[in-house]
């Protein structure tokens, strides 16, 4: 957290500053490259994208990249497009900034950068090329080809960013239950159907999620997640089990 769905958010929000020059920044020295004050001012914004869970900000001279770790997330003119994260601090502290940008004459950032664990970070130029298929955008062909000879559990497979770009914990358990796949399946022996539905289970459900708010709204959110109470599907006890060192809850009876 936050994953994919909570880049889009803000990959959206910031879209509203397009068309604004850079007129100075502050940036944590600590999670940023040299000289990115020298770098960025002057540079007038022409666009927003989002590459996985990162947030590029197009500029008519370099693209910044914005890397959100585990509990960063994006304030945009003042105003949060996401209020708080699950499993991160409500507080809204200017000593977790870690990059401010600033236009015109105004003393609130057009774009602020909030991090409490200071494991997110800021780059320039980043080279986002090894980075798999977009999680919006999966096919049961293109998954075939990334799972192909993958011996690894499904769910450890989804979580790599050079397979799927996006996916964090929460949406790889999603899709997995939606698609009824045990977390546990080597990622390489899901025949032509199971691709297929794990393919239509991401195309349809994250749109809704992003719609609802996030990565935290599905059927299997935080406090699905902490309490493990029977399964939505079919009433049997949802487990909680550690698969490559990540925490995944899937329900036994229905997926296989």
């Amino acid at each position: 957290m936050p994953e994919g769905l909570e880049a889009e958010i803000w990959r959206t929000a910031a879209e509203t500053v397009i068309g604004r020059t850079i007129t100075r920044s502050w940036v944590d020295d600590r999670v940023a490259p040299d000289h990115f004050d020298d770098v960025v001012t002057g540079a007038t914004i022409r666009g927003a994208r989002r590459a996985g869970k990162v947030v590029l900000i197009d500029t008519d001279g370099p693209t910044i990249g914005l890397h959100f770790g585990m509990t960063g997330r994006l304030i945009v003119d003042g105003r949060a497009p996401i209020d708080r994260l699950q499993y991160a601090s409500g507080r809204d502290d200017p000593d977790w900034d870690r990059l401010r940008l600033f236009a015109h004459r105004s003393d609130v950032p057009v774009l602020r950068l909030n991090d409490p664990r200071r494991l997110g970070h800021v780059s320039l130029d980043p080279d986002v090329s090894a980075l798999g298929l977009d999680m919006m955008n999966v096919t049961a062909l293109r998954l075939r080809a990334a799972f192909a000879g993958r011996l690894a559990p499904i769910k450890s497979v989804l979580l790599d960013q050079g397979v799927v770009a996006g996916l964090g914990n929460l949406l790889a358990d999603e899709v997995l239950w939606w698609s009824s796949i045990s977390p546990h399946r080597p990622a390489g022996a899901l025949d032509e159907e199971e691709l297929e539905e794990l393919a239509a289970a991401a195309r349809r459900r994250l749109p809704i999620m992003l719609r609802h708010g996030g990565s935290h709204t599905g059927v299997l959110s935080p406090s699905v997640r902490a309490a493990c109470p029977p399964c939505p599907r079919d009433g049997s006890a949802l487990q909680r089990d550690r698969i490559a060192g990540r925490t995944a809850v899937w329900c036994a009876r229905h997926q296989h």
